[in-house]
């Protein structure tokens, strides 16, 4: 028979010590904003699901899409997935290697500008070719 440990192992009391603060919350925040992204994904899927079961479950996916919640819903989803992307473009230059060119290191905020300028690119690019298929 083992005699249990007298030593407890310390447990940090979960009293709201990062609402105290600012970069904290902030990152509270970013990281709630995922939960916006894995439900916008979750709604990709149901698409794609409904894609594979036919053109009449397709027209119906697509019919609901249309309703006034699911704009609103997906509006609300367009500004979490909005802020979730800025903030992460502003972490990122935090957490990667400096960045020289030229001789002179990028300031965090260069970075931050070229990934949102990369991001926005690919967006026109992707909707250009999205626009052709359509057509």
């Amino acid at each position: 028979m083992s005699i249990p440990d007298p030593r407890r192992p310390y447990m940090r009391p979960m009293t709201g010590w990062w609402r105290r603060n600012p970069f904290f919350i902030e990152y509270m925040i970013h990281e709630g904003m995922a939960l916006f992204v894995a439900a916008y994904a979750i709604v990709l899927l149901v698409g794609l699901l409904r894609l594979a079961q036919g053109e009449a479950a397709w027209n119906g996916w697509l019919d609901a899409l249309r309703s006034p919640l699911s704009v609103a819903f997906h509006v609300v989803l367009l500004a979490a997935i909005g802020y979730h992307a800025w903030t992460w473009f502003r972490i990122m230059p935090k957490t990667m290697p400096p960045v020289v060119i030229g001789g002179r290191r990028l300031r965090p905020s260069e970075i931050t500008a070229a990934g949102v300028g990369a991001a926005i690119l690919a967006s026109i690019v992707l909707l250009g070719v999205a626009w052709g298929l359509m057509r």
